[in-house]
């Protein structure tokens, strides 16, 4: 398939730097990835990637945060940030002349943190606002259950991306200012932008503004092991259960990851599926129902997630544990396994049009491989992918452990349901 231009260099210190060039667009995407976020996190330490996204905001070694809000504000850019569990990001949007200066100053925030103390109090408090906001949410207390289910927490990857609220209170401004210094280095950054940039500019401006950075070494991490389980909590005021349960399936780039992902696509997503046609369309047992293989740099997750009533729990983990055995057993239906591909195909494609979805990959593929890959190979391998190959990963699964998670309002009987049901007795 055809695609942008696409222009990679490395500095001396090692940090890299992508512009895709995306000429139809009249504002350019800009964002400046680290690779360290929860996964990279010691308990003591889980959930500082998460207070240091939040306080580089707060001020740098030239500017309050008053200035970091409308130095982008007067050029008319949006700045934001998010932290997930293998890096954390800082991205502006605005027009494509204002590069040079986007760069500045997100480089600022990278660079020049100074973490003011008095700025660490207030924010304390404003993330114990969203600890409140996730704590009060079944869906995110299902999935945190869920990486818990398939990680335990001897390894970071079952650790929550916000942490933990004695964390939170204990976390000095010396705390933020060591993990900086230990973590941000130039060989885990990359600087990448997407649309009419202008390729000249751009390098000028991040060497300029991070040539001096220090070189460091990559933040590896090993593999966690899949442990399976189940893990639950009830939630006092909750009208429904929220469910999460799936099995292990391939890392960022491993084989068998279009594999994964075109069974989770012809058993879960669209209104056709067979996952929504019979849990939702003919037995009402859901409104919100889907799959997903979820691809990440160490780990994969084949998942199914649900929210349903509690007195309808029962019968909907029943439904998908037959749904899934029906895989494993019966022919794979073509016209199911050509709907599912063609989708993917599809996504594929549109993700490739997305400036922010486009940084982001590149980010993803320069930490975990070291090069750009090309989203026609991907597609090819969608294309080659067989009616066995598909069924074979619902047979493995019979023979996996699965991870399931129940958040809100849960039955009394249904974890002796699901351990009967998936093998977890």
């Amino acid at each position: 398939m055809s695609s942008s231009p696409t222009h990679l260099a490395t500095l001396p210190n090692g940090l890299r730097l992508v512009a895709i060039d995306m000429p139809w667009r009249a504002t350019v995407s800009l964002s400046v990835f680290i690779r360290t976020g929860s996964l990279h996190e010691s308990t003591r330490l889980n959930g500082i990637s998460h207070v240091v996204e939040h306080m580089a905001f707060k001020g740098t070694a030239t500017r309050d945060c008053q200035q970091v809000n409308l130095d982008a504000e007067r050029l008319g850019a949006e700045v934001n940030a998010h932290t997930d569990k293998d890096h954390t990001a800082f991205h502006i949007e605005g027009l494509p002349q204002d590069v040079p200066a986007f760069v500045a100053m997100l480089a600022d925030l990278v660079l020049a943190p100074s973490f003011p103390a008095d700025e660490l109090e207030r924010e304390r408090r404003v993330i114990e606002q969203e600890f409140g906001e996730f704590e009060d949410d079944p869906v995110t207390q299902a999935f945190q259950l869920f990486d818990r289910a398939c990680y335990g927490l001897t390894h970071p990857a079952g650790q929550p991306v916000i942490g933990k609220r004695a964390n939170l209170k204990r976390f000095t401004r010396e705390d933020l200012l060591a993990y900086v210094q230990r973590q941000y280095t130039a060989a885990n950054v990359v600087v990448a932008a997407a649309g009419p940039v202008d390729v000249p500019a751009f390098v000028a401006a991040v060497e300029q503004a991070f040539g001096a950075m220090p070189g460091g070494r990559p933040n590896e991490v090993t593999a966690p092991a899949w442990l399976g389980g189940l893990k639950q909590r009830r939630m006092a005021g909750s009208g429904q259960c929220q469910i999460v349960l799936g099995y292990p399936a391939p890392a960022l780039g491993e084989p068998g990851q279009a594999t994964h992902a075109l069974a989770a696509a012809l058993l879960g997503e669209g209104m056709s599926s067979p996952l929504l046609d019979e849990i939702r369309e003919r037995r009402g047992l859901a409104y919100h129902v889907g799959c997903s293989a979820d691809a990440f740099p160490l780990t994969g997750q084949l998942l199914v997630e649900a929210a349903t009533t509690p007195e309808q729990a029962d019968e909907l983990l029943q439904a998908v544990h037959e749904l899934l055995q029906r895989h494993a057993e019966e022919a794979i239906d073509p016209v199911g396994l050509e709907r599912a591909r063609q989708q993917l195909i599809v996504r594929t494609l549109r993700a490739q049009e997305q400036p922010t979805r486009r940084i982001e990959a590149a980010a993803q593929d320069l930490f975990r491989f070291g090069r750009l890959r090309d989203a026609g190979q991907w597609l090819d391998e969608l294309r080659a992918v067989s009616a066995d190959e598909v069924q074979a990963v619902f047979r493995r699964m019979r023979g996996e452990r699965a991870a399931v998670a129940f958040a809100g309002s849960v039955p009394g009987r249904l974890r002796e349901r699901a351990e009967a049901l998936f093998g977890l007795i």
